[in-house]
């Protein structure tokens, strides 16, 4: 029996769900697993990932559904809390599914965005521990990476006050060199805190550090997140642990985590964060949480360790992708897939009726503003005008080799015309399209959603990459703006071009991944530009290198790594009761 979401707010939907959650205990019976390969967090728990795949190798995967979406309004389009709905919808139809999603960042969690937890009937719980840390993953995370930043700027530090000899008798190590201008690595933290985008470290004494510009990221933008989303295993994050490039020196050499000797801690702190952690849907459906990289600068999954680990519990899984599918599916398509040799047979397309009118020409939507009217009342022509947003990311789908399918994510002010006409339109375009309540309904609401994957999930598809990993940098990014972006081509600094020809003349290269940045509220570099622009091309200004998880992010536009928190951010909203524990005001 579904909650009544428009009379309780999220966290209520959720307590009141919590009251019956499954125990990991539960979780164990339902899902077929041995005691050994449940750790116990409190009413939640990790899976011992190693144990359990290697007793698994030999069952055959499950189905796999991606998760992706049309381009967004600034408040998103319900991509997680479709992902929930038709979890949800599946587990009414008797199927044994298993969902996938990122851990959200605190930073967007006590600012504007919200946990990231779904919403209404479509809601993931525990919601407190979700949206609070978790298992502690993030954390050990920070505890790593900031210890790199520590074995620099001490090594910096020391090499300063000692000479060669002294610095090989005192410390047993040679000295490095570092350019105190060419530091690529920061520090991070959990939060939005835009006064710590900038800082000078080491104000004081010869004892008190290397004196130096520095910086903070928000922790998901992390190159050991990027890693914790793609490794295969706990060998696989070692070895690329000692490969991160933190620094260069004087020559332009790169100096590596190797090369500092943090590798080995870095990796002990992270341990126990290769192992997912296991949640539930209102309805207890199971959900596994696993890394949250950023969507821009990464690659925007949940990781390929939890995708693994789904497919050999489950006949069906669903797995999510960051923004757009012109970022998102993307990634996933060609860096995910590639990386993970996972082949999936569906992507859920999922639109609103609000997003197709803003394409269409509609006001701008402000996060935090109520919604101009044109997106509350019936407007045929305007939603006429934004669906060749939505017809331009079903052809990115085919182009891979999916089979599409639709979601229509509802919301109250959606009439009947404006469904009919957005559904007529994905099928003349060669996709399933399926009408979705789950918000207000639960997985009663996701079921035609659910037969419509379970459909496309028979027929066979005919997956290909967009590229081979032959094709050099450029000509890749070229590929991708001109068939996933719409672009006439791409327009490169100088700067940026002759980074790439750097890259293209070193063959180790050629088996990085192209991560693309660029903002997710457009088909292009400017976010201002909604529909299916013609006519534009894309700029490039900068490449930029991740050694550890192997990326070339080639840089379409700025994107900050530390976000800003807002004048009225949702922590003002946040309590507890000290009777009983329990928080409220997350949504």
């Amino acid at each position: 029996m579904a909650y009544d979401a428009t009379k309780m707010k999220d966290w209520e939907i959720a307590q009141a769900a919590e009251e019956k959650m499954p125990s990991p205990g539960d979780w164990q019976k339902t899902l077929g697993l041995n005691k050994d390969e449940v750790i116990h967090y409190g009413r939640i728990c990790k899976l011992d990932f190693l144990k359990i795949i290697d007793r698994l190798k030999g069952k055959p995967d499950g189905k796999y559904i991606e998760v992706t979406a049309i381009t967004p309004t600034p408040l998103g389009e319900g991509k997680t809390t479709s992902l929930l709905g038709l979890v949800e919808g599946l587990g009414k139809r008797k199927q044994a599914v298993v969902g996938c999603i990122r851990q959200p960042s605190g930073g967007p969690t006590m600012n504007i965005k919200g946990t990231a937890a779904g919403g209404g009937n479509a809601l993931l719980i525990p919601m407190t521990e979700f949206s609070m840390g978790l298992t502690g993953d993030i954390n050990d995370l920070m505890n790593a990476h900031n210890l790199a930043m520590v074995a620099l700027t001490s090594r910096m530090q020391h090499e300063r006050n000692y000479n060669d000899e002294q610095l090989q008798r005192l410390t047993g190590v040679r000295r490095l060199d570092v350019d105190p201008t060419r530091v690529e690595m920061g520090w991070i933290m959990d939060f939005c805190a835009q006064s710590l985008r900038n800082i000078i470290i080491g104000i004081g004494g010869r004892m008190d550090g290397y004196m130096m510009q520095s910086r903070f990221g928000i922790a998901v933008s992390s190159e050991l997140m990027a890693m914790l989303s793609i490794v295969r295993d706990l060998k696989d994050l070692r070895e690329r642990m000692d490969k991160i490039t933190v620094a260069y020196d004087k020559k332009g050499n790169p100096v590596t985590t190797g090369d500092l000797e943090v590798g080995g801690a870095m990796t002990a702190f992270m341990r126990n964060a290769i192992n997912p952690t296991l949640c539930g849907t209102v309805e207890y459906q199971p959900i596994l949480v696993h890394a949250g990289p950023f969507a821009n600068i990464a690659v925007g999954q949940n990781s390929i360790i939890a995708d693994r680990l789904a497919l050999k519990m489950a006949d069906y899984v669903v797995t999510e992708s960051g923004f757009a599918a012109d970022i998102g599916f993307e990634k996933f398509w060609n860096v995910k897939c590639r990386l993970s040799g996972l082949i999936p047979q569906v992507s859920v397309l999922v639109a609103t009726i609000r997003a197709l009118k803003m394409h269409g020409g509609g006001p701008k939507v402000v996060a935090g503003l109520p919604l101009p009217e044109s997106y509350t009342k019936e407007d045929l022509k305007l939603l006429e005008k934004g669906l060749p947003n939505l017809l331009h990311h079903i052809n990115t789908i085919k182009t891979a080799g999916i089979n599409p399918v639709v979601c229509i994510n509802s919301f109250h002010t959606d009439t009947k015309a404006e469904i009919a006409m957005v559904r007529k339109a994905a099928e003349q375009a060669g996709a399933r399209c399926a009408f979705s309540s789950h918000w207000a309904d639960g997985g009663d609401g996701a079921l035609e959603l659910a037969d419509a994957v379970m459909a496309a999930c028979k027929e066979k598809n005919e997956f290909k990459f967009l590229y081979p990993l032959e094709m050099k940098l450029r000509e890749r990014v070229d590929k991708i703006a001109k068939v996933v972006y719409g672009a006439d081509g791409v327009a490169w600094t100088a700067e940026a071009e002759e980074k790439a020809k750097a890259f293209e003349k070193d063959p180790k290269y050629d088996e990085y991944s192209t991560m693309m940045v660029k903002t997710h509220l457009s088909l292009t570099h400017d976010p201002a530009r909604k529909g299916v622009p013609k006519g534009w091309a894309l700029p490039i200004r900068d490449v930029l290198i991740y050694s550890g998880a192997k990326f070339l992010c080639p840089m379409a536009g700025t994107i900050s790594l530390m976000p800003g928190t807002s004048s009225d951010p949702a922590f003002k909203k946040v309590d507890v009761d000290v009777k009983t524990g329990k928080v409220s005001g997350l949504f």
